[in-house]
């Protein structure tokens, strides 16, 4: 972020820290020292949506832009950005393609990186599958980049949302007529969990608070979440049902047929034998915790799984 194409007094660096243990605030200390536009905050609560808006109740600027931490932004991000506010005033939300990479050279981990980027992992996320060439209007972008007023238009993050506070603002933010743009020109390398047990946590986690972002923002964010619910419940359901009659059976075994030829395809086109086991991984884990996530609104379970990376 250091090196971004932006005057050093033009912009801040707000860096929210979550109670880490891994010595981040001694590594950030010395740039502490070299820089007078970064500050280091820090997040006693430790979860996303806290940090976000410690980070922009803290802000001194007329925009914000969020930064990942396990993402790498080429030096002419926040300026590209910028400029695109600038030549569309009605944008609430702006931001650019996410190319998804293997946190390591290991199989497995490449095998996660491609299985987050490929339409059988994702569907059809926008800014994971595709490549653009103009601006394109969405329903939600990766980061974000918006005016801070925004925020007193529309509220800040839904701090009970420990996954999935960004889908619940972006709905928000379009419910009261805003407009979020993928734009072109601009992209971030993203860094994939690194094992197949932090992939299922965070699937799982995802599916989890699904059911609450909904019922939040009164209807569904996309039909592609409901797809892992059916393969959940066509597995369970479909497996006692199949021995009820030859044609059901049949049926069953026809699907499983066919879902594991369609997640072996994408192992033997990039030649990772991971890449099955890790789609699978995602499936059932999202269908599992949005089962999780119904079962907690039907019977009123307070929703508190912690962060974990």
């Amino acid at each position: 972020m250091i090196a971004q194409d932006l005057p050093k007094t033009n912009w801040e660096l707000l860096l929210v820290d979550g109670g880490s243990t891994d010595a981040t605030c001694a590594f950030i200390q010395p740039f502490l020292e070299q820089y007078s536009n970064i500050r280091l905050l820090h997040n006693p609560h430790r979860t996303a949506p806290y940090a976000m808006n410690i980070g922009i109740r803290a802000a001194k600027g007329e925009y914000i832009c969020r930064i990942d931490a396990h993402s790498v932004f080429p030096p002419h991000y926040v300026s590209t950005l910028w400029h695109y506010s600038k030549e569309l005033p009605e944008a609430s939300n702006l931001g650019g393609v996410c190319i998804t990479l293997p946190a390591n050279d290991s199989l497995k981990a490449q095998a996660i990186s491609i299985a987050c980027s490929h339409p059988l992992g994702v569907g059809n996320s926008t800014f994971r599958t595709s490549t653009i060439t103009q601006v394109i209007e969405v329903d939600t972008v990766p980061f974000g980049f918006w005016k801070k007023s925004l925020f007193e238009q529309v509220g800040l993050f839904d701090e009970e949302l420990t996954r999935n506070q960004d889908d619940e603002f972006n709905a928000r933010t379009i419910q009261h007529g805003g407009h979020i743009y993928l734009v072109p020109n601009i992209s971030t390398n993203y860094y994939a969990r690194d094992t197949i047990s932090k992939t299922w946590k965070m699937f799982y986690q995802y599916g989890l608070y699904k059911p609450l972002v909904n019922k939040k923002v009164k209807h569904l964010s996309s039909l592609r979440q409901l797809i892992p619910l059916f393969f959940v419940c066509g597995l369970s359901i479909g497996l006692p049902l199949s021995f009820l009659h030859p044609v059901i059976a049949g049926a069953y075994i026809g699907c499983i047929g066919l879902y594991l030829l369609l997640i072996n395809s994408v192992g033997i086109q990039h030649k990772n034998p991971y890449i099955p086991i890790v789609l699978c991984t995602m499936h059932l884990a999202y269908g599992l915790g949005y089962i999780h996530g119904l079962f907690n609104l039907l019977f009123r379970i307070p929703f508190n799984v912690k962060y974990n990376r």
